[in-house]
């Protein structure tokens, strides 16, 4: 085991920023549908907006930086070692056992990890653009899409989208609560370095 950093600056920021404006699209978007009242609709739907158009920015950004560092091949799924982490999660983290998975710079993400990021980046973000810029653009639709697509399965879908995000960051917290400490997952991804296996 060797103390290495793993995780670089940009992907820091990218991943920081990325929660925040997904915790505010998450906090407005309910709001926008009544859940509660905070900052109003108005003001609400503004910052719903605005923070969504960041976090395109920041995603087209992160997919360009995934694409010419070659990062995107930490999301490739793969069926070896699958099953043994599965178990773990299931059964070896409330017997004491250890971990199946050795992290490296190469392979940062275990098999799980890269089946539940790629849906992340294949499904559930993908739906959320799509959705919410026809929502966006309704005004703007041309005669022949707004005679085939009801406003309200686009909203449909976009909510769906959001609830499967919001599962996502559920998961998504509680596994980086389940290292040796409550903070050990989680601090690489402030300071960048970790203890991984590079052999």
């Amino acid at each position: 085991m060797s103390r290495v950093m793993i995780y670089k600056r940009f992907e820091r920021f990218w991943h920081w920023c990325q929660a925040l404006l997904i915790f505010t699209l998450l906090f407005t978007g309910f709001e926008i549908h009544g859940s509660y009242s905070v900052l109003g609709f108005g003001d609400a739907t503004q910052v719903h907006t605005l923070a969504a158009w960041a976090l395109i920015v920041l995603w087209l950004f992160a997919i360009f930086w995934h694409i010419t560092t070659g990062e995107w091949r930490q999301y490739i799924p793969t069926r070896n070692g699958l099953f043994a982490v599965i178990r773990y999660y299931l059964v070896g983290t409330f017997t004491g056992a250890e971990h199946p998975y050795r992290k490296t710079t190469r392979a940062k993400h275990n098999p799980l990890q890269r089946l539940a990021y790629l849906f992340f980046k294949l499904v559930i973000s993908p739906v959320i653009w799509v959705s919410g810029l026809l929502y966006l653009f309704y005004a703007d639709w041309p005669g022949m899409l707004a005679g085939t697509l009801a406003l309200e399965w686009v909203a449909m879908v976009h909510t769906a989208a959001a609830f499967a995000m919001l599962v996502f960051i559920i998961a998504h917290v509680y596994m980086t609560t389940m290292g040796h400490t409550l903070t050990s997952h989680i601090r690489p991804m402030v300071t960048g370095y970790d203890d991984i296996d590079e052999k």
